[in-house]
């Protein structure tokens, strides 16, 4: 815990006005990157019904196109996350931005569905190494008050290319969907560029203490990883977050559309718009927040997260028995925000419970983790509903998760307490 916990000595804040340059440009750059992550990956919903009309696939194997890309994404997460801890952040961020515009300009040119389906699962392999690289390289530059801003605007990125997955549906239908693919296969290609020269690779914490760092390997982490302690209930924290995110995002715009009526445009925009935006605002709200009180407290990162999860799920509940159109939107953006509140604070949590060098793999684990729970989730609430069961029931289901998912992460900051992690930085230094 000990090398964890040096990380936020008053030695090692860093004021946000002597930061280097390359510590913001390193954010701007990989924000480009996240969101052009996020908008390859989910074009591919958008454009459903030229690739079926073109290909001539089912809609089970158009199904398995996402399932393909997520089982792939979650098996090579892990070791996504150890080259980044083993070898430059910046090498594995450009070739895993190189590998995933070259996959997709081959998509351009499959001529049928095990081709597709080929090339959607190296997608998600080649995809799986960028976000465990680019996240430990910005905690990497931004030590202290600004860490958790400073992944938060990242993360912004990301949720920005979601949201712009839809182009592919309308350069689909206006030139076909090969012509979508090659519109953001060839611009991923020159980001690469750009990130092979413009890219910093800051120092790392762990080195600049050794004289002689020991190398890292891939047995050392994961066993660092299974030792019993906070970093369990965060794993856990994450695995049902991703189980209920994936539901709102694979589910309730259809359930919202069927229960009040509505066209499938204002279904989509009223859940992941409102969705999406709040979870803007919690990215950026709630990684200033943490970044200001955790110089008080360190354990601030777990806590403001915490709260906000806790606070949402009563609105969950009553919408399982009282399902109003505007109560739902209100239970979306707060739970937008409170996501947001977590994903700001993922990586400044992974600082305080796992051993600096195992940062990365730490977070390809729980990436892999996330991917899993959320296929699974999102074929369970299928099943439910060849079973016939109502929307309460999937509601209950979602309300129940974010309650548990907040219960974890306040065991999280129990942990932490009991580890010995101060309650001031400054008697960390002691």
């Amino acid at each position: 815990m000990s090398s964890s916990a040096a990380d936020e000595t008053p030695s090692r804040l860093h004021p946000p006005s002597l930061l280097p340059a390359a510590a913001w440009s390193a954010v701007a750059l990989l924000w480009f990157a996240g969101g052009s992550n996020y908008l390859a990956r989910t074009m591919l919903t958008t454009m459903r019904g030229s690739v079926v009309q073109d290909i001539q696939v089912t809609d089970a194997q158009f199904g398995l196109l996402t399932t393909a890309f997520l089982w792939s994404y979650a098996l090579a997460s892990p070791f996504g996350g150890f080259f980044a801890d083993r070898f430059s952040r910046k090498n594995v961020v450009v070739v895993s931005v190189f590998a995933w515009a070259a996959v997709t300009l081959l998509t351009v040119y499959t001529r049928n569905f095990p081709e597709f389906l080929g090339l959607r699962a190296a997608l998600g392999l080649t995809q799986a190494f960028y976000i465990p690289a680019a996240v430990a390289l910005i905690i990497d530059f931004h030590r202290g008050p600004t860490r958790a801003l400073a992944g938060g605007i990242h993360l912004t990125g990301m949720v920005f290319g979601s949201t712009m997955g839809g182009i592919g549906g309308w350069l689909a239908e206006q030139h076909g969907w090969r012509f979508a693919y090659t519109a953001v296969a060839l611009p991923n290609l020159a980001l690469g560029v750009v990130l092979y020269f413009f890219l910093k690779d800051p120092p790392r914490e762990h080195l600049e203490s050794a004289s002689r760092p020991p190398a890292i390997r891939l047995g050392e982490a994961l066993r660092s990883l299974v030792r019993p302690g906070p970093y369990y209930f965060f794993f856990a924290c994450q695995a049902v977050q991703g189980a209920v995110s994936w539901i709102i995002i694979g589910w309730l715009p259809t359930l919202i559309r069927e229960r009040f009526s509505m066209g499938q445009a204002a279904a989509g925009f009223s859940t992941l718009g409102f969705l999406y935006i709040a979870q803007i605002v919690g990215l950026l709200v709630g990684g200033f927040w943490s970044d200001r009180f955790s110089l008080k407290n360190p354990r601030s990162r777990i806590i403001i997260p915490a709260l906000a999860i806790l606070f949402t799920a009563p609105f969950f509940f009553f919408n399982v028995w009282h399902q109003q159109l505007s109560m739902m939107m209100l239970s979306l953006s707060l739970y937008g925000v409170a996501m947001g509140f977590l994903g700001a604070n993922t990586m400044p949590i992974v600082c305080l419970v796992v051993d600096a060098r195992y940062r990365a793999t730490a977070i390809g684990i729980l990436n892999g983790c996330t991917a899993i729970c959320g296929g699974v989730a999102v074929y369970g609430v299928g099943a439910l509903r060849d079973a016939k069961l109502g929307l309460h029931v999937i509601l209950l289901i979602a309300a129940v998760g974010v309650v548990v998912c907040g219960i974890f992460l306040w065991l999280v900051n129990v942990g932490v307490k009991r580890a010995g992690i101060p309650s001031s930085p400054h008697a960390l230094n002691t």
